[in-house]
């Protein structure tokens, strides 16, 4: 397993495209971030190559939801919205050539039923993965805890897995995030062993305050132990907060990376 930097919240006192040699420099082996796409494609590209890391993850524009909407995937009233983001994310990926791409499933909307929600997400998830098939590049899907973000669609392993079934598309993946379930109130380890062959990417930060490995209650190891033991080897995504400098809160990485 390598571990790679999240740039949305990993080097933040540095212009972004400056953070990409800031995490090859403090010894990460890629970037992953969530929405890049206020940079040009072609200058984002430029920056990963200059530095010589890999695009790990990115997610699809998801409209409003990050200042608290119900975003696009699954609001049965924005499919042109959705279409649009799609699109985007698709001429971008083009060019910055991620490994994978996140589809946030977001809020459920007011005035629609859960069940109505989730069978639009589903459909959605069918679209985005015909999308990227045809690139290469596999999508993801996350559970979000509802301490953080109320009202998340997708909050457990379990709801995970029955739209992973639904969907019925092999370039689609879980993506587990070690602090989510924590937050959850579930045992992170026995997360992985319910989704173990179908994780294509985790996520961690410490529990509570989502800051570094050490800075919270978070033991990581038998999370850990239970990836190797499922025959994960993909990547690990260092998404949290730091509690100061990013270069101050990196004493864990050497051990992970042994």
């Amino acid at each position: 397993m390598k571990i790679c930097a999240n740039l949305s919240l990993l080097f933040t006192d540095l212009p972004l495209l400056e953070r990409i040699r800031a995490a090859a420099d403090a010894g990460f082996e890629g970037v992953e971030i969530q929405f890049p796409y206020e940079v040009a494609a072609q200058d984002f590209r430029a920056a990963l190559q200059s530095a010589g890391m890999p695009l790990v993850l990115i997610n699809l524009p998801a409209g409003d939801f990050m200042t608290g909407g119900a975003g696009l995937a699954a609001v049965p009233s924005r499919a042109a919205e959705f279409d649009s983001a799609l699109r985007q994310a698709l001429d971008y990926a083009q060019v910055v050539q991620p490994q994978r791409v996140n589809v946030l499933a977001g809020r459920l909307a007011e005035g629609v039923s859960r069940e109505q929600a989730l069978d639009t997400l589903v459909e959605r998830l069918q679209k985005t993965t015909s999308a990227f098939a045809g690139l290469g590049i596999g999508v993801l899907l996350e559970a979000i805890n509802l301490h953080d973000m109320p009202g998340f669609l997708l909050n457990t392993p379990g709801h995970l897995l029955q739209i992973l079934e639904r969907v019925g598309q092999r370039n689609l993946e879980a993506q587990l995030d070690l602090y989510h379930m924590a937050r959850m109130g579930l045992d992170p380890a026995e997360c992985v062993r319910q989704l173990a062959g179908r994780i294509g990417h985790v996520q961690f930060a410490d529990v509570p305050g989502r800051g570094e490995p050490g800075s919270g209650e978070l033991d990581f190891q038998p999370a850990l132990r239970a990836l190797a033991d499922t025959g994960y080897d993909g990547w690990l995504g260092a998404e949290y907060r730091p509690t100061g400098r990013t270069e101050n809160s990196l004493g864990w990485l050497a051990g992970w990376k042994q």
